[in-house]
């Protein structure tokens, strides 16, 4: 009996001794080194640790300072990364293409699917030691996609994806982060890269209907964009509308598919089923969407590349509920020819309010 006893206390120790070393030795290890082989990337248990702490501690919508002599770029680079057909029809799944796209003939690699192969860069970029804001409560306000090949580039062979801090910029409302994303093939080349501006909103501060004299210009800039892009404006009569229903379970889908694992959209998943309805559908699905059923109605030569997307993103999408997109054609005037953009809109269905405003044009 008591060697028995020996032999489980033994074997408990042991066990404990690997998952000390595999979740948080090894993945404190792997989070100081700035470039990375995807087979060895930290765990999601230990970066939800470093989430949870860095939110407690944080205060959000104020920029924390870093220790002098930490000079440590706020930057990961993962190397031989490889794309999972399982991966990509689950993503297509949820993000309105279907779950048998990756087969159809003359069909790119849906451009937001990228983003999601940086899921798990996202969260070690947030809880990077030189990462300057709390990494919870952080909403997305604006975001650029280009595309300067097919990202069927990615399919060929091993590829590289790189996540990064671009620069912060103090605003009124409180602070925007640019992070960086891009995706190059196996030959080096840049296939695919993106720009997520997040803010961290600071709580203190009310609401005001004009915007004070000293707002940052990247803010008046995200204006002009989505005053771009507005419906208000005299819209063609060739404009497109697509009615969808956003189910009550999109917000399981979206954790599973777009992993978005972030604590607290995981935290709000069980209300989802008593009825409540909550801010969890994230951006990077209405983005998708659009996208989707955009090609479904204008053709696949509409996003292939290269091009460029701009997207602003207004009110949160609360589940369930129904939408309209609309898209339309627009001219613009490039020296003496007209290049064709297009625009589109999503709002929510029988009122006026709007959820995301973008632009399509060809490079």
């Amino acid at each position: 009996m008591g060697n028995t006893q020996s032999c489980i206390g033994a074997s408990l120790s042991l066990c404990s001794m690997y998952l000390f070393y595999f979740y948080i030795y090894s993945s404190h290890q792997l989070l100081n080194a700035n470039v990375l082989s995807s087979d060895r990337l930290p765990s999601f248990m230990y970066l939800y640790v470093k989430y949870l702490v860095r939110a407690i501690t944080r205060r959000s919508g104020y920029l924390h300072t870093t220790p002098a002599s930490n000079e440590r770029a706020a930057v990961y680079t993962v190397h031989n990364c490889r794309l999972e057909v399982s991966m990509l029809r689950r993503f297509c799944s949820a993000a309105g293409y279907g779950w048998d796209y990756p087969d159809t003939e003359f069909r790119d690699i849906p451009l937001c699917f990228p983003e999601f192969l940086c899921s798990r860069m996202l969260l070690m970029l947030l809880t990077h030691e030189n990462f300057r804001l709390s990494p919870a409560g952080l909403v997305r306000v604006r975001q650029s996609l280009k595309s300067l090949q097919p990202v069927d580039e990615l399919k060929k062979g091993p590829f590289m994806l790189q996540v990064r801090v671009g620069g912060y910029q103090q605003i009124a409302s409180g602070v925007e982060v640019d992070i960086h994303l891009s995706a190059s093939s196996r030959s080096g080349c840049p296939v695919w890269e993106s720009v997520l501006t997040l803010l961290s909103k600071n709580k203190l501060h009310k609401a005001s209907g004009c915007l004070p004299n000293n707002e940052s210009k990247s803010e008046q800039c995200c204006g002009d964009i989505s005053s771009e892009s507005q419906p208000d404006e005299p819209v063609p009569e060739t404009v497109k509308q697509v009615k969808l229903r956003v189910p009550r379970t999109i917000g399981v889908q979206c954790v599973w598919s777009f992993s978005d694992y972030s604590p607290h959209r995981l935290l709000l998943l069980p209300a989802r089923f008593f009825g409540f309805r909550s801010q969890i559908t994230p951006s990077l699905w209405m983005l998708s969407v659009c996208l989707a059923e955009i090609e479904k109605h204008k053709g696949v030569e509409v996003i292939t590349a290269p091009v460029n997307i701009t997207a602003h993103f207004k009110e949160p999408l609360l589940v369930p509920g129904e939408v309209v997109i609309r898209f339309w054609e627009k001219n613009k005037d490039v020296g003496q020819s007209f290049a064709k953009e297009l625009a589109f809109h999503m709002e929510q269905r029988g009122c006026s309010i709007s959820h995301m405003v973008g632009l399509i044009s060809r490079s």
